[in-house]
C-alpha cells in the first residue's frame, strides 16, 4: 500500500515548544502561554463526597505555548503546543491541542467535553498538517457545532511517527519507540491532565488519514475501553511497515482483521467506525468495502462516507466530515455534560 500519498502540501513551521511543566517558554521568541485545565484565578475542581459526576477534572495542568489561533466561528480560540515526554511509551513528541468556543463559556464551566485524537498521514512528522493550514479542521468543528451538526469537540493533534524516514502503523514494534502507547495512552493523559474531559469512552473519538487512518482504525479496535469511536479516512487495512520484519507475532496482534475478529467474539464492548473515502480512492476503497462486510457486524458498527469525486487526500475528508460523518459520529457519543 503506498502510504505516501499525501495530504496537502503543507510549509513546515518552526516552533519554540514548551518543555516540562513550567509555564513559560525557553526559546528566543517568545509566545502567549495558554492554560486551558479551568477558567483564569480558578482552583481545580473535585467532585463532592458521595456525589457521582462523569466530569474529569485537569489533574496536571500545565500551560502550552501559543502556536496560532482559529478564526471564523472559531472565535480566535488558540491551538497550543508542547513537548510531551511519554511516561509510559518513553517516546517524547510534539502535541498540538484545541478546545472549541463552547469550552470557553460560563455556562459551561462545569462540563467535561468530547475529545478526538487527529492523526495525520504519511509520516506526520515533525508536524500535524490538522494544525491549522488551508484545510481549516477546527474552524469547520466550530461552525458545525453551532449548526447542530457535530458535538463541540477538544482536539489532540500528536506527532504520527518518531522521524521522516519509516512508518511505525501506530504501534509498539519491537525494538522501536512505542508509538502505539504513545497514541493510546500518553496522549490521552495529557488530554485529562489538562482539560476537562469525561470519564467514559463514551467521549473519545480518534481520526486519521491513510497511515493515520490505519492507527485509527487499529487503536479503536486494540483499545474500545478508551476508544469507542474512529473515523478512519483512506485507511491502510492491514499492517505494513517494513519494521515488523522478523516480528510476525507481534505485527498480527495489530492487525485490524484480527482485532475485529476476536471483538466480535468475545462480544464487545461496542465500537463504532465512521469510514470515509474518496470515490477516486480506486486501490483503497475496495479493501474498506471488503473489511466492512466481512467484520461490520455485532459489536463493530460501521458507516461508509464516500465523497464524489474525491481523493486520497485530506481536503477529502474534511468534505465528508461535514457531509454527514460527523452528525453520525457525534449522534453516538457523549456531549458536553456537568
Amino acid at each position: 500500500m503506498r502510504k505516501a500519498l499525501f495530504p496537502p502540501v503543507i510549509a513546515l513551521i518552526t516552533l519554540t515548544v514548551l518543555f516540562g511543566t513550567a509555564g513559560c517558554g525557553s526559546g528566543a521568541t517568545q509566545a502567549s502561554p495558554v492554560r486551558f485545565g479551568s477558567p483564569a484565578g480558578a482552583a481545580l475542581h473535585a467532585t463532592p463526597p458521595g456525589k457521582r459526576s462523569l466530569v474529569q477534572w485537569p489533574t496536571r495542568p500545565i500551560s502550552f505555548e501559543e502556536e496560532s489561533r482559529v478564526g471564523g466561528a472559531g472565535e480566535n480560540t488558540p491551538i497550543g503546543v508542547t513537548t510531551l515526554h511519554g511516561p509510559k511509551s518513553g517516546f517524547t513528541g510534539k502535541v498540538w491541542v484545541w478546545a472549541p468556543p463552547e469550552y470557553y463559556e460560563k455556562r459551561n464551566a462545569h462540563k467535561g467535553f468530547p475529545v478526538m485524537e487527529a492523526l495525520p498521514g504519511a509520516y506526520g512528522f515533525p508536524t500535524n498538517y490538522w494544525i491549522g493550514s488551508d484545510l481549516k479542521l477546527e474552524e469547520n468543528l466550530a461552525r458545525w457545532s453551532k449548526n447542530g451538526t457535530s458535538l463541540p469537540f477538544i482536539v489532540v493533534m500528536p506527532v504520527l511517527n518518531p522521524n521522516d524516514k519509516q512508518y511505525y502503523d501506530g504501534s509498539d514494534i519491537p525494538g522501536q519507540p512505542k508509538i502505539g502507547t504513545w497514541l493510546s495512552q500518553d496522549v490521552p493523559d495529557l488530554v485529562r491532565q489538562n482539560f476537562r474531559t469525561l470519564k467514559t469512552r463514551d467521549a473519545w473519538a480518534i481520526m486519521g488519514s491513510s497511515s493515520g487512518g490505519f492507527a485509527a482504525l487499529k487503536n479503536v479496535l486494540q483499545n474500545p475501553e478508551t476508544f469507542k469511536m474512529a473515523i478512519p479516512n483512506g485507511p491502510d487495512i492491514v499492517p505494513d511497515s517494513p519494521l515488523w520484519n522478523g516480528h510476525a507475532k507481534e505485527e498480527r496482534e495489530n492487525n485490524p482483521e484480527v482485532l475485529a475478529r476476536r471483538l466480535i467474539a468475545r462480544g464487545g464492548p461496542p465500537v463504532y467506525l465512521a469510514f470515509q473515502d474518496g470515490s477516486q480512492e480506486h486501490t483503497v476503497l475496495p479493501k474498506v468495502r471488503k473489511f466492512i462486510a466481512r467484520y461490520g457486524h455485532g459489536p463493530v458498527h460501521t458507516r461508509l462516507q464516500i465523497v464524489p469525486g474525491g481523493t486520497h487526500s485530506a481536503e477529502t475528508y474534511v468534505q465528508g466530515l461535514g457531509e454527514g460523518t460527523m452528525r453520525w459520529v457525534s449522534a453516538r457519543m457523549q456531549g458536553p455534560t456537568a
